[in-house]
């Protein structure tokens, strides 16, 4: 009998992932690093997957999972639109991964020396200038604060550093490391969220058969979309007289 599997995709962040898993967890990934790069990169790396150890899309593939943000809403965007064409052509049942809960998952298993001896765990997602996404989660992995955008100042997660030491990562924390200055500070470089840490949200979700509405499921972008430049036609009519 020919192997099945889960497509997993992100794109959350900068890196375009995605990842086969078969029935007993082993990963098959394609990468791409290039910033933003999502959208020229995406269906390219899933072809390739595919291609090579998927025969019979139909029978093969069991189920699709997909970064759910927060996150860039254009990668946001484009991650779930193609999760949720691929589970509507092939009649499987769609997963949401939450994004943050998947950076503490690659900090646990890639960084575990780093941070053995850490008591809270801050994964964060720029969201420019000096705002971010966050969580934090405690050293057994539960949530204890939930997902929020905060802007960073000098006393931001001050309670938590009081308790123990905290770990900050992601995309969101560079900037954080400039405003703070506290011994129970540490920092875990080259953290991002990437498809090939996803399967113990797709094994448990296929257990328990957690799935999301195909045609309902949006991503979760936490705050609304506001544009920052003029539609050109507004531009381009800006104090002419009728």
């Amino acid at each position: 009998m020919d192997s099945e599997y889960v497509i997993a995709i992100e794109t959350s962040g900068s890196v375009c992932s995605v990842a086969l898993f078969d029935d007993q967890g082993n990963a098959f990934t394609e990468e791409c690093w290039e910033p933003n790069s999502h959208s020229k990169y995406l269906t390219l790396k899933l072809e390739v997957l595919l291609n090579k150890y998927v025969q019979d899309k139909e029978r093969q593939i069991k189920a699709i999972a997909v970064s759910e943000g927060p996150g860039s809403y254009t990668g946001l965007r484009i991650g779930v639109s193609t999760a949720k064409g691929l589970a509507y052509a092939l009649n499987k049942p769609l997963i949401a991964v939450p994004t943050l809960e998947l950076m503490l998952v690659n900090v646990l298993q890639e960084h575990d020396q780093e941070v053995k001896h850490v008591d809270f765990f801050v994964p964060m997602i720029d969201a420019r200038r000096m705002e971010v996404y966050v969580q934090v989660f405690d050293r057994e992995g539960n949530s204890v604060q939930d997902v929020t955008n905060i802007i960073l100042d000098e006393k931001s997660f001050s309670s938590y550093m009081e308790k123990g030491r905290v770990a900050f990562f992601g995309s969101g924390a560079a900037k954080f490391s400039r405003v703070i200055n506290s011994a129970n500070a540490v920092f875990v470089q080259g953290i991002e969220p990437l498809a090939r840490f996803m399967y113990p949200f797709i094994r448990n979700r296929l257990e328990d058969r957690r799935f999301v509405d195909v045609a309902y499921f949006e991503p979760f972008y936490l705050k609304p979309f506001i544009p920052t430049t003029k539609p050109k036609d507004l531009i381009g009519n800006a104090g002419r007289k009728e």
